[in-house]
């Protein structure tokens, strides 16, 4: 999905004014994010036409810790725009770390005794 300049025009008022030197203009970076949520896919494997990765994340980050997010998404669906439920949270299990207690595995002195009842 992406955002057309008509679209994004009916939700310009939702966003924050730019300051300083900006590379990567509102729609650009919003087409970004819209990417990065269809599809899935980790910030780095972004493709190269929609900016550097890092910059999309950190102003995305931004905007999410003060709540922009959230007015561009309700103003999307508001609009017609999108329709999806943004209360949905996925987290990938592969970036979980557990103790290996914590899943049955057996202490150092439980391996060194169960090994030298084996030898016996």
């Amino acid at each position: 999905m992406e955002l057309t300049k008509e679209q994004y025009e009916r939700i310009e008022k939702y966003l924050p004014k730019k300051r300083g030197n900006v590379r990567i203009n509102n729609l650009q970076f919003l087409n970004a994010i819209l990417y990065v949520a269809e599809n899935g896919c980790k910030w780095r494997a972004l493709p190269k036409e929609y900016g550097s990765w890092h910059t999309i994340y950190m102003r995305m980050n931004r905007w999410s810790k003060n709540g922009v997010l959230d007015r561009v998404f309700a103003a999307l669906q508001a609009e017609g725009i999108i329709n999806i439920d943004v209360d949905v949270v996925c987290l990938d299990s592969t970036t979980l770390k557990v103790h290996p207690d914590a899943c049955g595995a057996l202490k150092k002195e439980e391996n060194k005794q169960s090994a030298g009842r084996a030898a016996d």
